[in-house]
């Protein structure tokens, strides 16, 4: 089995509470569930993460090639428009990286236009809400099978 790992930042362990109108009703822990389901069938073992640190985030990035993952699905939240450290913490690793936004960041505040993680990511899905996660599974399941070409 594939193994990757699924990064979430700050306030997204707030989906489903959090400004329903932008993000949907559908929790982080039921965007779990399902991907997971998703992965499973595609035989791709996921582990999740969350959390509201930077430098938590960063750890997690940086254990990548330790951990042995094949791939990085990221949803940074805010830290995707502010954090030149995941930048760099990113840049370092040499697995595919994609990048997961739920809303349409181009719909959305000009702050939220620019990201950091763009710059390094292999692909970037964002405007699907919770689906986002499957293309994302997707899109990773295509970077890894298609690695050698």
């Amino acid at each position: 089995m594939k193994k990757i790992l699924v990064i979430n930042g700050p306030n997204l362990n707030l989906l489903g509470e959090r400004e329903v109108e932008i993000y949907g009703k559908t929790s982080l822990e039921d965007i779990e569930n399902e991907t997971r389901k998703f992965a499973k069938i595609n035989k791709i073992d996921v582990e999740f993460k969350q959390s509201n640190e930077e430098s938590e985030i960063i750890n997690w990035i940086q254990g990548c090639m330790k951990n042995n993952y094949k791939g990085l699905l990221i949803n940074a939240g805010a830290y995707t428009h502010t954090s030149i450290a995941i930048f760099d913490a990113l840049k370092a690793i040499k697995i595919p990286i994609v990048e997961i936004h739920l809303s349409n960041i181009h719909k959305r505040e000009e702050f939220r236009k620019k990201s950091f993680i763009s710059e390094v990511a292999d692909g970037v899905i964002f405007g699907f809400g919770s689906y986002s996660y499957i293309l994302a599974i997707m899109a990773i399941n295509n970077l890894l099978t298609n690695k050698n070409d």
